[in-house]
Formats: C-alpha cells, sequence, structure tokens
C-alpha cells in the first residue's frame, strides 16, 4: 500500500512562514499529480495548491503570491512554502496524490493524515 506522510506544521504569528513536507513511502510505482488542501474547522475542504508530475502548478486565488508548491520526483515528495501568513490560513493541511502502486494497478487517490498550521495574529 501507498502512505503519504506530512511534517512541518506548527505555530507561526501572522507575517511568518512554514514549509510543508509529504513524502509518499511503500509501493508506489508512479504518481502523477500531487496537492495540498486546507479544512478549517467547520469548514469544508479546500484546494490549496496542485502540481504534476511534470511541474505544473495551480493555486487558489487566496494563496497567490503567498505559497509556492513544488516537488521533487526522485524522494516522491511535495513541498508547501508558506509566506506572509494569515490567521485565516489556519487550518488541518492535507496533501493527496494520484499514484499507481503496481504497474498494472487502477490510478487512485490517497491522503496523507494531516498536519496543523495555526497562524496567530
Amino acid at each position: 500500500q501507498l502512505q503519504l506522510v506530512e511534517s512541518g506544521g506548527g505555530l507561526v504569528q501572522a507575517g511568518g512562514s512554514l514549509r510543508l513536507s509529504c513524502a509518499a513511502s511503500g509501493r508506489v510505482f508512479s504518481i502523477n499529480a500531487m496537492g495540498w488542501y486546507r479544512q478549517a474547522p467547520g469548514e469544508t475542504r479546500e484546494l490549496v495548491a496542485t502540481i504534476t508530475d511534470g511541474g505544473a502548478t495551480s493555486y487558489a486565488d487566496s494563496v497567490k503570491g503567498r505559497f509556492t508548491i513544488s516537488r521533487d520526483n526522485a524522494k516522491n515528495t511535495v513541498y508547501l512554502q508558506m509566506n506572509s501568513l494569515k490567521p485565516e490560513d489556519t487550518a488541518v493541511y492535507y496533501c493527496n496524490a494520484d499514484a499507481k502502486t503496481r504497474s498494472f494497478s487502477v490510478r487512485s487517490t490517497y491522503w496523507g493524515q494531516g498536519t496543523q498550521v495555526t497562524v496567530s495574529s
């Protein structure tokens, strides 16, 4: 099976920065798109940023110019550099990946367990 493990969350003051990492491990044959989502208390999960295996990126309007998504395909790892953080960025951040565990398997979407990001004002 494939597992995604996030790290890098924490508490930061408004205007500060954090870098999240998400590494895929276990049985990994290929990974296509990877992404970051977030969910604040009482809210639905929302897309933050995505990146294809070719490096094409997209961002939610709320984070454009402040967040940068990147990936290291050799390490099966995706990153989210978050700068100029605001209190409204407070949420649990989840990574996901569209991946195949074997050459003949169906591509599926996998999720990490989430990492808390708290931005104080």
